[in-house]
């Protein structure tokens, strides 16, 4: 079995899992009685249907057949040493049935939870901790825009057809099901599977849709402009990146541009300005929104591509790295599809049959989030601040529509009930600032599976980008190369345009419908580039067009350039590019951002003879005991990242309340705006107001940065250098869906750092989810990994079989057969079989 990352002299792995998952029941359990819904202990550990059962069919058999309605044939699924299934069907309408049967038997928890958590009935589960995440998934509408998704669907449409076969392919297995193969979670809860429903794959992208595009970036724009001003949000949090390396490479230039920009002084707040701040900041929280101090992005994904001029081989070069939440099971499921007229293989999300990023035979595909503006909010006028039924657009009263929903228990029983309010621009709210409505691209009708189903089918990377037409949601910068040697990448989605200005940065006035959007961005001016002349692109959620080529408003605050810098460095520099190279700078250990950080950290320095000891020691370790890489056996990583923590504390006091006693800022500018602050070094920001009796100036923040920074890693990792470590520091944690004792794998030592591809906030529960290189020649060959395994069952060897590889940065080599038996030696063969047949 593969190892477990464990350590010696522990128990075996079901054992201590067991042991692990009773614990934490028994914890809940008095008497032998249930409390609050969570199973009694004795039937846990029976040996038919308890936990431990789970063992018995942790593993696949060598060979199985098994009868599955509704097809028309028989489909053949062999599953390779890694454990992906590769389904051989004559019809794609039975592969893809097939498809929901084998994801359900490794993944049917994870795809209950998913649909759940779009509808908001999670306390239907797994009781009422859920309760303010389902309220807050109802509150935004998520559940309402996938029903209409799929009533839009014609009945006789394929897509449709798809859709229910592939949800009847869950629901045959949870059929025939054998009492064993119930997931752990299930029995942990005391609760059976639902049945499922081929519109579940619409909330599966409502889920998608909030992770990726739902922001209310406008609400803590207020919050900021209450606290120091609008001239310094508008300058600390702009419309445009102010150092650009931009998506749409600009012809000729191989540097990024610095904008122009200045650093009016903040405000002093008042009292008044304090707690309107605080006011917008607890309506952020009412709605779910993520913590204030998310500001820079840590997080991120990556992608890029390399023409056949600049490639070893001669062959176009593809590599995918989206980052997103990290958990056991894996966002991912990797399958591979053959049919008459389908040769797909990719990463699908579980609760969709089809590969969202992956290749044919003739292209590859791969997605960065665009992070566009695409969610506003209105402050309404209604009749009643508690229960209204009317709100005034033009000085002319309209209904308010209200659905009032129940929230239950795990036993039927009714948690709460809330009323649902909903304007024309969509749902209406009641919060701590007032009444306020919201209008978001998610809600609204649009067809991503459409646009998928095409795509899969493409030769080329003009043909895949016209079948993504229909795609609006989420906005998604697609990397695409063919195996005719063409690259291109497109910001694929809707762009909606607002009156003014055309900027979305701020809460609009909802008693005018001019404050309405007046459309979308036209196709022909959202960023796109195909087979620039630098032969090769990058991106890594940044700006993706430079103003200056084109000024039209896509969102603003936009994240760090540093990934992308570097991701450019590495492209340019070397003209014959290979697989190899490209896995290897999936994980590569350096940033841009340090060099600016430790350059004016030294002038800074060199500025104040005199300087404390203790700065004077931290520059010497970093200059001359750090070679700038953030490799798990560093000991200056750790130092430095000691440095950028406390210049920012130092540096962003302003975003404190000035009775805050917590250290939990309103808003962090992020480091691209504290380096660009470096070229003004008397600027008011520097001034950190908690010390009454002198103003500080950029160096003297500087020195008092690396001097904490000593004083601090010492404090905490012991005087010596010698004995620090960055693996120690920067680690993964990959949680279990319901963070489940033992059922996660924490604690990973990673090679990454603060601006470099593989970022990390300390927390660990972000990063790379999927990591892939495709090669598009005369023969396809590709490699890919990700954290974790096939299998949902804990007690599998495929639960987190690949997570090794994934540490380290390798990429195993991914099969591509076109027949059952090219694959060779495989792991397992299922046959199923039209069910009447014997």
């Amino acid at each position: 079995m593969t190892e477990r990352l464990g350590r010696r002299g522990q128990l075996p792995w079901g054992l201590r899992l067991a042991v692990a998952a009773t614990g934490l029941v028994g914890g809940l359990v008095v008497g032998g009685r249930s409390i609050g819904g969570v199973p009694a202990l004795g039937p846990l550990l029976d040996p038919v249907h308890g936990i431990l059962a789970s063992a018995a069919t942790a593993e696949l058999a060598p060979t199985e057949s098994l009868a599955l309605g509704g097809l028309t044939d028989s489909v053949v699924v062999r599953y390779d040493d890694r454990g992906v299934p590769h389904i051989f069907a004559r019809r794609t309408l039975d592969a893809v049935r097939a498809v929901g049967f084998v994801q359900a038997r490794d993944r049917l928890f994870q795809m209950e939870m998913t649909a759940r958590a779009a509808a908001g009935t999670l306390t239907e589960l797994v009781g009422a901790r859920a309760l303010p995440a389902d309220r807050s998934a109802r509150r935004r509408g998520m559940a309402a825009a996938a029903e209409a998704r799929w009533a839009a669907l014609s009945d006789t449409s394929e897509l449709r057809r798809l859709l229910e076969a592939y949800s009847d392919g869950v629901n045959a297995w949870i059929a025939q099901m054998p009492a064993t193969a119930l997931p752990i979670e299930y029995r942990l809860l005391g609760a059976r599977p639902r049945t499922f429903r081929p519109q579940d794959t619409f909330y599966m992208l409502s889920v998608m849709a909030q992770t990726l595009s739902y922001r209310d970036d406008e609400l803590r724009r207020e919050a900021v402009e209450a606290l120091v001003g609008a001239a310094a949000t508008a300058a600390l949090f702009p419309v445009d990146a102010p150092i650009q390396e931009p998506i749409i490479p600009v012809p000729g230039r191989l540097t990024p541009r610095f904008l122009e920009v200045g650093f009016p002084a903040p405000v002093v707040p008042t009292a008044a300005r304090v707690a309107a701040a605080r006011r917008i900041g607890a309506t952020r929280d009412w709605l779910g929104a993520p913590s204030l101090l998310s500001d820079e992005a840590v997080v991120g994904s990556n992608n890029w591509a390399v023409g056949p001029t600049r490639t070893e081989a001669g062959h176009a070069l593809l590599a995918g790295d989206p980052h997103l939440q990290l958990t056991l099971p894996s966002i991912w499921y990797e399958l591979h599809l053959v049919t008459d007229s389908l040769d797909v293989y990719g990463v699908t999300l579980p609760l969709s049959p089809f590969p969202s990023i992956g290749f044919n035979r003739d292209v590859a595909w791969t997605a960065t989030n665009t992070g566009a503006d695409v969610v506003d909010f209105y402050r309404e006028t209604v009749d009643d601040s508690v229960a209204p039924t009317r709100y005034r657009v033009d000085g002319v009263d309209r209904a308010i529509s209200s659905e009032v929903v129940a929230f239950l228990d795990r036993g039927g029983d009714t948690l709460a009930i809330d009323t649902l309010y909903r304007t024309h621009r969509g749902p209406l709210l009641r919060s701590p600032m007032g009444w306020v409505s919201m209008r978001w691209t998610a809600l609204e009708p649009s067809n991503e599976f459409a646009g998928v189903w095409g795509a899969l089918r493409a030769t080329s990377t003009d043909g895949w980008y016209e079948a993504m037409r229909p795609f609006r949601v989420p906005a998604q910068n697609f990397l695409v190369a063919d195996r005719a040697g063409h690259i291109a990448i497109r910001s694929v989605g809707r762009f909606p345009i607002r009156p003014g200005d055309g900027r979305g940065d701020r809460v609009f006035d909802g008693s005018r419908s001019a404050s309405d959007w007046l459309g979308d961005v036209p196709f022909d001016r959202i960023p796109q580039v195909l087979d620039p002349a630098q032969g090769y692109l990058a991106s890594a959620n940044q700006q993706p067009i430079d103003p200056a080529t084109d000024p039209t408003y896509l969102g603003w605050d936009w994240p760090t350039p540093w990934r992308a810098m570097r991701i450019n460095e590495v492209l340019r520099a070397d003209a014959a590019m290979t697989p190899e190279k490209m896995s290897a700078t999936h994980t590569d250990p350096r940033s841009p951002l340090t060099a600016a950080i430790l350059n004016q950290a030294r002038a800074s320095l060199g500025a104040r003879p005199g300087a404390p000891a203790a700065a004077q020691d931290a520059m010497r370790v970093l200059q001359e005991g750090w070679d700038g890489r953030f490799t798990v056996e560093s000991s200056g990583a750790v130092l430095y990242d000691a440095l950028v923590t406390a210049l920012t504390d130092l540096t962003w006091d302003e975003f404190l309340a000035p009775d805050d006693t917590t250290s939990r800022r309103m808003a962090t500018p992020n480091s691209m705006m504290l380096v660009r602050l470096f070229g003004d070094p008397t600027a008011a920001w520097w001034d950190d107001r908690r010390t009454a009796d002198r103003v500080e100036t950029r160096d003297d923040i500087l020195v008092a940065a690396l001097e904490r920074a000593w004083l601090r890693t010492g404090s905490a990792y012991g005087d010596s250098p010698a004995n620090w470590r960055w693996g120690t520091v920067r680690q993964a944690n990959i949680r279990h869906l319901l963070e489940l004792p033992g059922f996660g794998r924490e604690s990973i030592p990673m090679q990454s750092g603060p601006g470099t591809l593989s970022p990390n906030d300390g927390r660990g529960v972000h990063g790379a989810s999927w990591r892939f290189v495709v090669e598009l020649g005369d023969s396809l060959r590709a490699w890919g990994t990700y954290p974790g395994g096939q299998s949902g069952n804990p007690f599998s060897s495929r639960y987190d079989d690949r997570l090794a590889d994934w540490r380290r940065g390798a990429l195993a080599p991914l099969q591509t057969p076109r027949t059952p038996d090219a694959l060779g030696a495989a792991r397992s063969t299922l046959t199923l079989r039209p069910e009447a047949a014997r």
